[in-house]
């Protein structure tokens, strides 16, 4: 009897007390709570250092107060002086760009004009930047985000060019457009990954299997490197995981090595090939360089307090929320070009970094959606549904690429 009452007492210490079941409850939704706070703090901090790092490229312009940072401010509606062109005047206008031209009615996303908080962005004035230009090579090297900004580009120095001294030649992956007055070319060079890819077709590039030769540059630099002048961007292809890496050619497959390496390790891989091919062949009392920051997409609406599975489809205003940042550029991506950028630096070679991810992130109507020509018939399934189809990459024109390149003009007034 004695031995059954002591198991029964061992067994009731064994089991724990309701007291002891509600305090270890609590402690557990304390601990909860703690997670939750420090996770809306560290949240928002990193969006806080985010928007700090989005805006720490500034730029000294003579005249203007010193500590002006022409990549902060907001954007103001102006229908007097903007656009800068009109897209039916522009020559050489591209129909992937040209959103009136394919039905797109609100236009406002042509009136709003860039302001910094501190100072004036300079007036672009495109005969003064021809005259700059004089005899001497401007060369956009990248994706068709700097196409979209080589065609901004064209379309602001056109209409101040007679028809008898202008001319526009494709060879390749080249396009030139030349004032034959000034004697000066602006040019587009694709490669949209810098280095050799499987995508350098200027045409055929949609592959299911993207291939990088990370260490090859040869092959697009001796076409570029004695410019006066290189815009550089690479971005948009690199938004995946990981990319496969080729050590050897592509006459030669076979013969090559292959290796999946993951972002953003294969992207720096790539700068540092491109950063080494500019500090040697590059001459630095004769080219100025510039590298543009990313340029975000606006495929969820949700960031910016629209529908759920929304896209940039029939947005008509900019975000006006100061400091707002999307999902459609990657931070870290940025932190890796900025690394690369400031050894170059240290080693006496200097890329100005153009900052036009925040500015462009309020932009989310200045996309062509579904106005623009479409090279692939449109299904039945995606009429139905247009935001299926709609571009929430690139940028209309007249629009946010001017800004990108009222920028560089300010820049380049300065060289």
């Amino acid at each position: 009897m004695a031995k059954k009452q002591q198991q029964q007492h061992q067994v009731m210490q064994q089991v724990p007390s309701l007291g002891g079941i509600r305090s270890s409850f609590q402690s557990l939704v304390a601990l909860l709570i703690a997670i939750l706070v420090v996770a809306t703090i560290y949240i928002r901090q990193s969006n806080e250092q985010l928007f700090q790092y989005w805006n720490i490229y500034d730029k000294t312009i003579t005249g203007l107060s010193s500590s002006c940072n022409l990549f902060a401010g907001k954007w103001v509606f102006d229908n007097r002086s903007y656009p800068l062109y009109k897209e039916k005047e522009c020559t050489f206008m591209s129909d992937q760009l040209a959103c009136e031209k394919f039905g797109r009615k609100d236009l406002n996303y042509q009136f709003w004009r860039w302001q910094p908080h501190q100072c004036d962005l300079p007036r672009f004035n495109a005969t003064a930047l021809l005259e700059k230009l004089r005899n001497k090579r401007l060369v956009y090297v990248g994706d068709s985000l700097n196409r979209n900004q080589w065609v901004s580009m064209v379309c602001l120095v056109d209409l101040v060019i007679s028809p008898t001294f202008k001319s526009m030649h494709d060879n390749g992956s080249i396009n030139i457009f030349k004032a034959i007055e000034y004697n000066a070319t602006i040019e587009f060079y694709w490669s949209p990954l810098l280095v050799e890819s499987n995508s350098d077709d200027p045409i055929s590039h949609r592959v299911p299997d993207r291939i990088v030769r990370v260490q090859a540059i040869e092959k697009h630099a001796r076409h570029w490197t004695d410019a006066d002048y290189l815009v550089f961007n690479t971005y948009l292809w690199w938004r995946r995981r990981q990319m496969k890496v080729l050590w050897g050619s592509f006459e030669s497959p076979e013969d090559g090595v292959y290796k999946a390496v993951k972002l953003p390790r294969v992207y720096e891989m790539a700068l540092q090939t491109w950063a080494q091919w500019l500090e040697v062949h590059v001459d630095r009392n004769k080219t100025q360089l510039f590298f543009m920051s990313m340029s975000p997409t606006h495929q969820k609406a949700n960031k910016w307090g629209g529908i759920k599975g929304e896209n940039c489809y029939s947005e008509t205003e900019p975000v006006t929320e100061e400091g707002y940042i999307g999902d459609g550029a990657s931070p870290r991506m940025m932190r890796v070009v900025d690394s690369v950028l400031g050894e170059l630096k240290t080693r006496g070679l200097n890329v100005q970094m153009i900052n036009i991810t925040q500015l462009s992130d309020y932009r989310k109507e200045g996309h062509p959606s579904i106005y623009r020509k479409h090279w692939e018939a449109i299904t039945e399934e995606q009429l139905l549904n247009p935001k299926n189809y709609s571009d929430c990459i690139h940028w209309c024109l007249p629009g946010v690429p001017d800004v990108w390149n009222e920028l560089l003009y300010a820049y380049i007034l300065e060289l």
